[in-house]
C-alpha cells in the first residue's frame, strides 16, 4: 500500500487529469458525439451538443493547466528536475512537454471563445431562417440563397472546429507518449 505521502505528490493528480482529458477527447469526439447523431433526431442533437461542448472545450482548455501545475520532477542520477510550470518551461522539455499542452490549450481556448460560439450562432440563424423559409436547414430541394450562405458558413464552421479538436486530441496523444517514455 502506497504510503500517504503520495497524496501530497503532484505525479497522481497529474496522471487523473492526463486520463480525464484523453478520455474526454476520445469519448465526445469518436463515441458520444457519433452515438448521438445517430440516435436522435436532429434539433434534439444539435441541443444536446450546444450544451455538452462548452463544458467540453472548458475542460479541453482547464486540464492542460492543470496539468502544467501538477507536471511532477524526476529523480536523475544527478539530482532532480523541476516541477510544476518551471519543469514545464525547462529548455529540454519545450518539446515534448510544452508544446502538447500548450497546443491542446489552444486548440481548446479557440473552439471555446471563438469558434464554438460562431457554430451556435450560425446555427440559431439558420433556425430563424428555417421559419421565414418554411423549410428545415438539411430539407432536401432547392433552398434559399440566405440558407444556402447558411448552410456553407456552418460545414465551415463546424469542420474548423473539428480540425481544432482533432489537433488537440493528437497533441494529448503526443504527450501521453512522453508519460509513457518517463515511466520506461
Amino acid at each position: 500500500m502506497p504510503s500517504s505521502s503520495i497524496l501530497y505528490s503532484a505525479a497522481p493528480y497529474h496522471i487523473i487529469s492526463y486520463g480525464t482529458l484523453l478520455g474526454s477527447e476520445i469519448f465526445q469526439s469518436f463515441i458520444a458525439g457519433i452515438v448521438a447523431f445517430r440516435s436522435l433526431p436532429r434539433p434534439q442533437f444539435a441541443t444536446l451538443q450546444s450544451a455538452l461542448f462548452p463544458i467540453y472545450f472548458a475542460m479541453q482548455t482547464a486540464l492542460p493547466v492543470l496539468l502544467a501545475l501538477t507536471y511532477p520532477a524526476e529523480r536523475t542520477a544527478i539530482g532532480t528536475t523541476a516541477s510544476s510550470i518551471s519543469g514545464v518551461l525547462e529548455p529540454n522539455n519545450r518539446l515534448h512537454v510544452l508544446t502538447p499542452l500548450l497546443t491542446t490549450l489552444l486548440c481548446g481556448a479557440a473552439n471555446m471563445v471563438v469558434i464554438g460560439p460562431a457554430t451556435t450562432n450560425c446555427m440559431k440563424e439558420r433556425k430563424h431562417q428555417e421559419t421565414r423559409d418554411g423549410k428545415k436547414s438539411y430539407d432536401a430541394g432547392p433552398q434559399s440563397e440566405k440558407m444556402q450562405a447558411l448552410n456553407k458558413r456552418f460545414a465551415y464552421l463546424h469542420g474548423a472546429s473539428s480540425l481544432v479538436n482533432m489537433v488537440g486530441c493528437i497533441a494529448t496523444v503526443w504527450y501521453g507518449f512522453y508519460l509513457g517514455e518517463r515511466m520506461l
